[in-house]
């Protein structure tokens, strides 16, 4: 894989008390405000006046920063008229522990009844960070490493001065309430997660703890997901230092996976070292000294978070996370913290003072990402019923992502029917430009376009770019191998039946001449599931098509939605044809079946362009001086046709490809390249041709011609996704979670009965985005194709413009051959 920051999404579970808003008094109506939300996203905790909102995991830390804002306009929103407000604090100055109960749950009742006053006791709120790693193995490596560098997480944190009505005297008195349970403070050492989990089960068969959801160690490994969960710290009134927490916290994380991986070992500190570092990090928090775990010496607190958060930045740079950071860092610093803020609100208030404070606190700066605000009317009647569990451009709530602001505003002023009127007028210029297509036994149609723009951000567009040049070097060197010495096989980086036996194999590839560009124009698919990550779907590097239509949902949101594209920048359509044309180095002619081909109208239009002529095979001719389109001779055929009707037409050609008269892009034979179980060797090729690591990864793979990974996916077929390895189009996948066991039966017979002929693939929760159908805003999967182009002796270069493609309703296959559309797609420069 490639670097792990670009994979690891952070989630962030933050716990609330409820306190009546005129009295300030912790009010056990928790059950009351829940019913209001939606269940997924908010939970009840131990105690009635406690309510838990759980965050979507992200990639991108403002990602999560939006959805943390989300959740607390959530809850203020619903308390409000209910009389409650809404705290986010490690504790409340007053409370009377006689008077709350525990939420009515049998788990809770027992706990109550076995530990007692030490459950009576916990009106206290924490927040937690889950970083996924991937593997419960590592989970439980990680965790044990981090206990020396958490307590700095703590102290930035700190929430909890008072209790009971005094001041404790420290910053977390949360803290030393949360330390009385049997399993809390540090973790100890293991070799495995066995090891960790016989523990685990020793502690319930004792009967101290009654599940392993009762682990409270400072980190933990989750007990059911291959994340590193950080219970440590208070609650923070400030929904910033939540962001900041989770932004050092993963790179901590990352840190240590680092060091894993390097075989560096794990020296953590003596259980009596480890816990006075939490100790003094309750104590003082942001306003005294914390000590350096290695030196061994009280520092400045202040002093202290800078050092470590410069010691994170080259980890943080990789994250992305560096500026946006740096940023909260300086402002978490600012007034010593929110325990001092405390301390300083009741100087001049009391305890009114310190909850009016708190109050605000957690209910400020709720916008403060960019875009975000209030639901608004007729977007919030569009989003009715909406599912934004994966969404890209739309939070639980109604509110924006990211860049989507300009769009939700202008869905908020055309509403349904200003839409309707859009889509009449795309209809209109859709006939216009011609822009048709048909499927075998079907009428011709126009192609689907749906109104609303995806939006993708220039962080993720750069970076996509970086990868999906490096993966179009990796296979432009793999098909001329292929061809030539085929090294890699002989390295023991990809098996021979991967070349000999593939279906796009064929004997005219060799003939191609050496040094030729193989691959002119690749579209590779990508997905991107709810948590921002990025995977390769597939490789197209035989006839990808596509760039055509792309180019044509850029005009149709020119003329449908000029508005948003004049706010927008983003390339033009001239940029991408330029960049197309580059590759078609020298005099070249677009070879096309003709109007029977589904995707004519692309071909057509990219014909016209380029300024090239558009021929169907019989209209080339060969002679000795080379090959002639319309009278004039070509050096480079676009070939938007199989080999075999190519050359079925034309049967001199190859002949003038093997002299190297004339180039065809793409070459013959690329579809050895796009072959479904080459497509699990890649990120091997990657490696081994170019000597670097890949940056996009793969969808985890399986080949069912191995007997062990056959046996797996025949076990599991129920969370896979099969396929043929030469199928496209999505004819022949099988989706396990969607199918019925009836279909899932017969795609085991049909692997058992050609095990080589099938792969099958990890089942990805891929993103949605809104599309907008019959008067209301639906969640769509879509998957990108980009485009990469090779010119002779340049490097690829990647086309500004890509092709969004949506699936339909309740379907996750987004081919336009199954039903499927389009969207234009806005790359952020």
């Amino acid at each position: 894989m490639g670097d792990r920051a670009d994979v690891m999404a952070v989630g962030v579970e933050e716990e609330f008390h409820t306190v009546d808003l005129e009295t300030h008094r912790l009010l056990p109506r928790a059950d009351s405000l829940l019913q209001q939300l939606p269940a997924e996203r908010f939970g009840a905790e131990l105690q009635r006046s406690v309510v838990e909102t759980n965050s979507r995991p992200f990639l991108r830390l403002l990602d999560l920063a939006e959805d943390l804002a989300a959740l607390r306009r959530g809850v203020v929103a619903s308390a409000e008229p209910l009389g409650l407000g809404i705290v986010a604090a490690g504790t409340v100055p007053v409370v009377d522990l006689d008077a709350l109960k525990v939420t009515p749950d049998a788990r809770y009742e027992n706990m109550l009844e076995e530990y007692q006053a030490l459950a009576r006791e916990q009106l206290i709120c924490g927040a937690q960070v889950h970083v996924d790693v991937g593997d419960r193995e590592l989970a439980v490596a990680v965790a044990q490493r981090l206990t020396p560098r958490i307590p700095v997480l703590l102290a930035l944190s700190a929430s909890s001065p008072y209790w009971l009505g005094t001041d404790t005297g420290y910053a977390s008195y949360r803290t030393l309430l949360w330390s009385r349970w049997p399993t809390a403070g540090p973790m100890g050492r293991f070799a495995t997660a066995d090891e960790y989990d016989a523990l685990i089960a020793d502690l319930v068969r004792s009967g101290v703890i009654s599940d392993p959801g009762m682990i409270y160690f400072d980190v933990r490994p989750s007990a059911h997901l291959p994340t590193v969960e950080l219970r440590l710290c208070d609650a923070c009134p400030r929904v910033e230092d939540v962001v900041l927490l989770a932004g050092l916290f993963r790179a901590m994380v990352i840190e240590e996976l680092d060091a894993i991986d390097a075989g560096r070992p794990c020296e953590p500190p003596r259980p009596e070292l480890a816990r006075s570092l939490t100790w003094r990090a309750a104590r003082a928090g942001l306003a005294g000294e914390l000590v350096d775990p290695d030196a061994r010496t009280p520092v400045p607190a202040p002093v202290y978070v800078r050092r470590v958060v410069d010691a994170l930045r080259p980890t943080l740079e990789r994250t992305g996370d560096w500026e946006l950071v740096s940023e909260l860092t300086d402002a978490a610093l600012t007034g010593g913290g929110s325990a001092a803020r405390q301390r300083a609100a009741f100087a001049g208030g009391g305890f009114d003072g310190v909850m009016d404070l708190l109050l605000a606190k957690t209910r400020a700066h709720t916008d403060w990402a960019p875009a975000v605000g209030p639901v608004r009317p007729r977007v919030e009647v569009m989003l009715r019923g909406y599912d934004a569990s994966a969404d890209e451009a739309v939070v639980f709530d109604g509110t924006a992502r990211g860049p989507y602001g300009l769009v939700l505003n202008a869905l908020e002023r055309l509403g349904p029917d200003g839409l309707h009127e859009r889509e009449k007028l795309r209809d209109e210029v859709q006939r216009g430009l011609g822009m048709t297509f048909h499927v075998d036994g079907e009428k011709e149609r126009l192609f689907p376009v749906d109104v609303i723009p995806r939006v993708i951000a220039a962080r993720d567009w750069t970076w996509l770019q970086d990868g999906l040049v490096q993966r179009v070097r990796g296979l432009e060197a793999f098909l001329r191998d292929a061809y030539g010495e085929r090294e890699a096989v002989r390295a023991g980086i990809v098996p021979a039946w991967a070349l000999d036996e593939a279906p796009g194999s064929r004997a005219d590839g060799a003939l191609v001449p050496t040094g030729t560009v193989r691959c002119a124009v690749a579209g590779i698919d990508l997905v991107r599931d709810g948590a921002g990550r990025w995977s390769v779907l597939e490789d197209n590097l035989r006839v990808p098509s596509g760039i055509g239509y792309a180019l044509a949902n850029r005009w149709l949101s020119a003329r449908v939605l000029p508005e948003l594209m004049r706010a927008q920048p983003t390339a033009g359509p001239a940029r991408a044809i330029s960049v197309l044309r580059a590759a078609l180095a020298g005099d070249a002619a677009l070879v096309t079946v003709g109007e029977s081909d589904a995707a004519f109208f692309e071909h057509r239009l990219l014909a016209d362009e380029m300024d090239i002529p558009l021929v169907t095979p019989d209209q080339l001719r060969v002679d000795d001086t080379g090959v002639h389109a319309n009278g004039h001779r070509v050096d480079v055929l676009y070939r938007r046709i199989d080999e075999d009707e190519l050359y079925g037409a034309c049967p001199d050609l190859l002949a003038s490809v093997q002299r190297g008269s004339v180039r065809l892009a793409n070459a013959p034979g690329n579809g050895i390249g796009d072959d479904k179980a080459l497509y699990a060797f890649v990120p091997d090729l990657i490696r081994y041709y170019l000597g670097e690591e890949p940056i996009l990864p793969n969808v985890p793979t399986y080949l069912c011609r191995d007997p062990d990974q056959r046996e797996r996916v025949l076990e599991e077929i129920a969370d896979l996704v099969v396929k043929p390895v030469d199928g496209y189009g999505g004819a022949g996948v099988l989706i396990g979670p969607d199918a019925t066991a009836a279909e899932r039966e017969e795609a085991r017979e049909r692997i058992r009965a050609e095990p080589a002929r099938w792969i099958a693939q990890d089942t990805v929760r891929l993103s949605t985005h809104p599309t907008f159908h019959d008067g209301r805003l639906s969640p769509r999967v879509v998957d990108l194709r980009a485009f990469v182009t090779q010119a002779p002796d340049a490097a690829p270069e990647v086309v500004p413009i890509a092709l969004t493609r949506v699936a339909p309703e309740g379907s996750r296959v987004v081919n336009s051959s199954r039903g499927g559309g389009s969207k234009d797609t806005w790359l952020v420069l």
